[in-house]
């Protein structure tokens, strides 16, 4: 039958006699009418797929370049690993020729000696022998008449040996060693070389900043950008091939830029524009735009712009460092406004931070020193405040304590808190010039001290329940029976391995070693427990395991040690023996001039973030 209907409830062609068998209820329209209805529509599909094709080529085009790209770097890679071990190959066999032929001549200089001489002992040997056998025969068996010829023959020459002198003494000696010290060599060669690569991919890459939307001229600006794989995981290591650049709105490059990787999967672009006007930045990761880019940023003159006194440019300075002045530049306000907790937004290591400017409970001035107990507290020195708070591992406010004052059981300027074994709460009072012990739940028992401290500004206790006390003032370190007896002291005013200049905060590890961050000097100390000095490191910079100005330390069960640096406004994490592992990721929230630090008992770390008067704790794989 001839289809020339068609049914739209049903969606199907029919013949003339099914409209009106059961079809009848239907509306039914010709066929013809709805086939073309029906072709254009499927035409548009049909467009709207094949649309697709060219931006479908465009990424078979793109990754196949990049597997292309990826394949010669292989051969590439591999060729210069197989020609360097092919040098050191040659080179180490050279050295081996080399040893082999002064071993020879050595060997051959002190061998001649010895049988030039072993050889004049057999000769002089020899004569002595024959001339003694010679003479004890006629003496045993001559007769008269032999005796006396031998008399006259053999006298001289027996005088003659017996005054002979013979080389007797060693004139060379059997040393020949071979010192060869392969363990610093075999650990190079163990490190020799790394293949390096990252993870990292735009479409998930993110930057943040307020130089992302706009500028002072002439001043220097920074955006961080932080580098994610494919599933949006962060990326740890650095390296990744990042370009930026900043161009006017008639696409011509301008200022001048600079991207720093902080080998940790962040970066930062610090930029100068030199006019008034907008400016797009273009952040391009493997020649890709990351997430947002290109960036329009709008660039004003500074006195377009009233400065408040949070806006403007502010000066840190260290309790008891006045003769040293660290300039720091504030950070963006914060998007946290509240004392009550609030989560992490953006991805790194920082969990929630507590606290703002002020002066009730679950806000600071001048946070200083922290503290963490076993049983789950966070204690914080309010230096400016002058008082101690106690808040649970998670952040929730627990209670407070401290009077101001100068009398005994008063604090005037709390700057380190420690929790000892006993419970009680041993607090640093720079000002007092002595350190108060107080009760669990903050009633005062005594003072240590008086009348011996300086400037007291960092506590800590050790594994026999000693006090050590950080006198940043006086540049020693005591340490003190809990009844207040000195048991003893180290440390005096310089630069040397055995001197402080300014020594903030102290940590002890499990061998009862004292760990103290040496301000001034830049670097880190570590002493036996009796006060020897052990070991230190650091320098003064940016890069890594290097300080401006260390504050905080702690140490965790592994003996690593963890650093806050200060005037570089980060933290630092090293081995036991000083070397640089890696940096907490603080890049979402910045720190402001960290102090105190510590290790709660759920194994994070909590510092103070004194210029931005609140505390934060972050995540710490052990």
């Amino acid at each position: 039958m001839l289809m020339e209907f068609y049914c739209p409830p049903c969606e199907t062609a029919m013949c003339e006699e099914c409209t009106s068998a059961e079809h009848a209820e239907h509306a039914t329209v010709p066929l013809k009418d709805v086939l073309e209805q029906h072709k254009a529509s499927l035409q548009e599909q049909l467009d709207a797929v094949k649309n697709r094709l060219p931006e479908i080529d465009s990424a078979l085009e793109v990754l196949s370049d990049i597997l292309q790209q990826l394949s010669n770097q292989k051969s590439s890679i591999e060729e210069v690993i197989h020609t360097t071990f092919e040098e050191l190959q040659k080179t180490l066999n050279v050295r081996k020729s080399v040893l082999l032929m002064e071993l020879e001549v050595n060997y051959g200089l002190k061998q001649k000696v010895l049988q030039a001489q072993l050889d004049s002992l057999l000769q002089g040997q020899e004569g002595i022998r024959s001339s003694c056998s010679f003479t004890e025969q006629a003496l045993n068996h001559g007769s008269e008449a032999e005796v006396l010829l031998v008399k006259k023959q053999m006298s001289e020459r027996l005088d003659e040996l017996a005054s002979q002198e013979l080389p007797l003494r060693p004139e060379e000696n059997s040393q020949l060693d071979f010192l060869v010290e392969t363990d610093g060599l075999r650990k190079s060669i163990h490190n020799l070389g790394v293949i390096i690569t990252t993870n990292a991919v735009a479409a998930e890459t993110v930057a943040t900043g307020e130089g992302l939307r706009h500028c002072i001229v002439g001043q220097p600006t920074s955006v961080t950008i932080t580098t994610k794989d494919r599933d949006g995981g962060l990326c740890r290591t650095g390296n990744a091939l990042l370009i930026a650049d900043l161009s006017a709105s008639d696409g011509t490059v301008v200022g001048e830029g600079e991207v720093t990787d902080h080998k940790n999967g962040t970066y930062e672009f610090v930029y100068t524009v030199p006019c008034e006007g907008r400016f797009t930045l273009s952040l391009k990761l493997y020649d890709q735009h990351i997430r947002g880019s290109p960036f329009s940023i709008r660039a004003r003159k500074l006195t377009d712009i009233s400065l408040t006194a949070d806006g403007g440019k502010k000066r840190l300075k260290s309790p008891g460092s006045s003769h040293v002045k660290q300039l720091a530049i504030k950070r963006p306000a914060s998007m946290y406004s509240t004392g009550k907790r609030k989560e992490n937004p953006i991805e790194d290591d920082l969990m929630f931070r507590i606290g703002t400017k002020g002066r009730n409970k679950g806000e600071f001035t001048n946070l200083q020193g922290v503290a963490a107990s076993s049983i789950g507290k966070v204690l914080i020195a309010d230096s400016n405040n002058q008082c101690v708070q106690i808040f649970s591992n998670d952040g929730l406010f627990k209670s407070r304590f401290g009077v101001r004052g100068r009398s005994p059981g008063q604090l005037q300027r709390p700057t380190g808190v420690a929790v000892h074994p006993n419970g009680d709460i041993i607090i640093a009072d720079y000002d007092n010039k002595w350190v108060s012990i107080f009760s669990c739940d903050g009633k005062f028992k005594t003072k240590i001290g008086s009348g011996k401290l300086m400037g007291p500004k960092g506590v800590a206790v050790d594994r026999n329940g000693h006090i050590i006390v950080v006198d940043n003032k006086s540049c020693c370190v005591f340490i003190f029976q809990p009844n207040g007896k000195l048991v003893s002291k180290f440390g005096n005013r310089g630069n040397s391995d055995k001197q402080f200049a300014g020594p903030h905060f102290a940590a002890v590890n499990q061998n009862n070693e004292i760990i103290v961050t040496d301000f001034h000097n830049h670097s880190v100390k570590v002493f036996s427990p009796e006060g020897e000095f052990l070991l230190k490191f650091g320098s003064n910079g940016e890069g890594n395991g290097q300080f401006n100005a260390p504050t905080g330390v702690a140490v965790d069960a592994n003996g690593n040690i963890i650093v806050a640096d200060w005037g570089n406004s980060r933290i630092q994490v090293f081995d036991s023996s000083g070397s640089f592992l890696s940096y907490i990721n603080t890049s979402a929230d910045p720190l402001y001039g960290p102090q105190g630090l510590a290790l709660t008992s759920d194994g994070h770390i909590v510092v103070a973030d004194s210029g931005n008067h609140c505390f934060k704790v972050y995540r710490y794989l052990q």
